[in-house]
């Protein structure tokens, strides 16, 4: 019975509309569930920083036992288009109707903390203490996980449910991810008339993305552009032009070598020509790594053997609210949570999937004690 309310919360979750910035009807909804599980909950006061109509959401129950303090987190928003979500259930599989997304990006992961954390009220056992955290922004940046209070976050372990795949999936590495705006800068002159008299901005940031390295570097590393603007008519040698793009690797240091590489093309293009260029650069997140004997891993691991699932861990280029998490000291692992094809109209995740992801908390808050 217990996996039918699984699933019919799951239900429950995808048809409230959260696109990122409208996430408090799902955050209302998530509050009364772990307060009737007897969590201690509240939001806290990132509004102002994320844009969104409330904060990100932090519970705990107090331990009534020794042993790791676990930390459960989702995310609430889901990208476009997510309003109007209506799910079908048809051999085992949940879709939507085929109009929008799913939104099992994240809504899966909070369907099953709330019902682990239901299960582990209704069955009375002693529990470590447990913390709950469920973020606001998360498709727009980690924007509600950068704005957390650190202390949201301390534990022992923390799981976060926001990867792709078949539960039993561990994400061990993760990268460090540096962003950049650049605006180039040359003179406007007549493009037919005299052309000679202009420097073109276009033409400067043309040559520095040539004299660039990019899409995958190695195993580990890769660049990118990802928008170039510029110029107002044909008939005007452009005086400005901007590009935006990025560079992540799983070695932060060579990340940053690859940063200051575009960093140097960009300088050396407009420097050549007789212009200049500003570049922004932002750090949106650190990465971290994890050893295959980490004691932390072996700890999930466990609760996946337990679960009946098959532990396996990857690396990912992506990033997530764990990356956040792990730079606040917290050993974070991104788990596996059933959902496939997310980000488009196609999205689906099998019930089992749901059910076994459930499970494998239900294990890791057992073990939790046990350790």
């Amino acid at each position: 019975m217990s996996d039918d309310r699984l699933l019919a919360t799951f239900l429950e979750l995808v048809r409230i509309d959260s696109p990122t910035g409208h996430e408090a009807a799902v955050g209302a909804y998530v509050a009364t569930a772990l307060r009737a599980a007897g969590m201690d909950v509240t939001f806290d006061d990132s509004r102002p920083a994320t844009g969104s109509e409330c904060g990100n959401l932090i519970a705990t129950l107090a331990g009534t036992a020794p042993g790791r303090t676990l930390v459960l987190s989702a995310h609430m928003d889901t990208v476009e288009p997510g309003s109007g979500v209506e799910p079908v259930v048809a051999e085992g599989v949940v879709r939507s109707a085929g109009e929008t997304i799913l939104g099992a990006d994240d809504k899966s992961g909070i369907a099953a903390i709330i019902e682990s954390l239901r299960r582990l009220g209704e069955s009375g056992r002693p529990h470590a203490t447990v913390r709950v955290v469920v973020t606001v922004g998360e498709e727009q940046g980690l924007l509600g996980a950068k704005h957390l209070p650190r202390e949201a976050t301390e534990g022992d372990v923390a799981l976060v449910l926001d990867a792709d795949g078949e539960p039993g999936g561990i994400v061990t590495a993760a990268p460090t991810h540096h962003t950049f705006t650049a605006t180039f800068l040359g003179r406007s002159a007549h493009a037919g008339v005299e052309p000679e008299k202009g420097i073109s901005a276009i033409v400067m940031a043309a040559r520095a993305i040539a004299g660039m390295e990019l899409g995958r570097l190695d195993a580990e590393t890769t660049a990118n552009i990802g928008s170039i603007g510029g110029g107002r008519a044909t008939n005007v040698v452009a005086e400005t032009a901007i590009v935006t793009g990025e560079c992540r690797s799983l070695d932060p240091e060579r990340a940053s070598a690859v940063r200051d590489a575009i960093d140097h093309a960009m300088h050396k293009a407009a420097n050549d020509a007789g212009g200049t260029v500003t570049v922004t650069w932002r750090k949106e997140y650190d990465g971290f790594r994890f050893a295959d004997d980490d004691p932390a891993l072996r700890f999930v691991e466990e609760a996946c053997v337990a679960a009946g699932l098959t532990p396996h861990t990857f690396a990912t280029g992506g990033g997530s609210d764990g990356n956040i998490f792990a730079s606040h000291g917290t050993p974070t692992f991104v788990l596996s949570s059933g959902m496939r094809d997310v980000h488009s109209t196609g999205e689906w995740i099998a019930v089992a999937d749901l059910v076994s992801l459930a499970r494998l908390l239900d294990a890791a808050l057992a073990r939790a004690v046990e350790a």
